[in-house]
């Protein structure tokens, strides 16, 4: 099956999405089902830098609008407005966690996450942290959900001042080192594995 390319304008859609977003907050993406126009040449790289047609938006409130309209069905990526939906590409994650503040201490921790996009998500039940491991080199990746079905990838910086905050847990009937965030616990790698 070929996948259709949709050709309309940036501009187009940034202007469907400024009049989307208007009001408080973020538009109600999850209530819009429009019908599927193509996929659009726009790509978020795995640094969170956005893309159309091969160069970089350079405008970081037009990122920010797009972001704001983003949404998230099975492993598909799409902008949509009330009328219409456009795929597009996410090299990881659509966002990146570049900070992060932490109040409280032990289990009553709380861990508040601020994405390159301005988002702000504490982690805790309703946005879990994980962290996934490359097979070869045992490489930590962690994430943090920030909204319907949407994660960050945690920035390097952040990750090594997380680790700092992290602690010994039961968890699965074994010991592991991770975080606690909101009363829940987030695994990172078994006790045994640190070295």
């Amino acid at each position: 099956m070929q996948q259709n390319t949709v050709t309309g304008s940036m501009n187009a859609l940034a202007d469907a999405a400024a009049a989307a977003s208007k009001g408080k907050g973020l538009p109600p993406v999850h209530l819009w089902n429009p019908p599927f126009c193509g996929d659009i040449d726009m790509r978020i790289a795995r640094d969170g830098t956005w893309f159309y047609e091969g160069t970089p938006i350079g405008r970081h409130a037009l990122a920010r609008l797009f972001s704001t309209i983003l949404k998230r069905e099975g492993d598909a990526y799409f902008l949509v407005t009330p009328v219409e939906k456009v795929g597009i590409t996410v090299e990881d994650a659509p966002f990146v966690a570049v900070d992060f503040r932490a109040n409280g201490a032990g289990d009553a921790q709380q861990l508040t996450f601020v994405t390159n996009m301005g988002d702000e998500a504490t982690a805790g039940p309703e946005n879990p942290l994980r962290v996934e491991r490359d097979p070869q080199t045992g490489e930590p990746a962690p994430y943090i959900h920030i909204r319907a079905g949407l994660e960050a990838l945690i920035d390097r910086k952040s990750f090594y001042r997380l680790v700092e905050l992290g602690a010994h847990a039961d968890h699965d009937g074994a010991s592991w080192f991770g975080l606690w965030s909101a009363g829940a616990f987030f695994p990172i790698i078994p006790s045994d594995e640190l070295v």
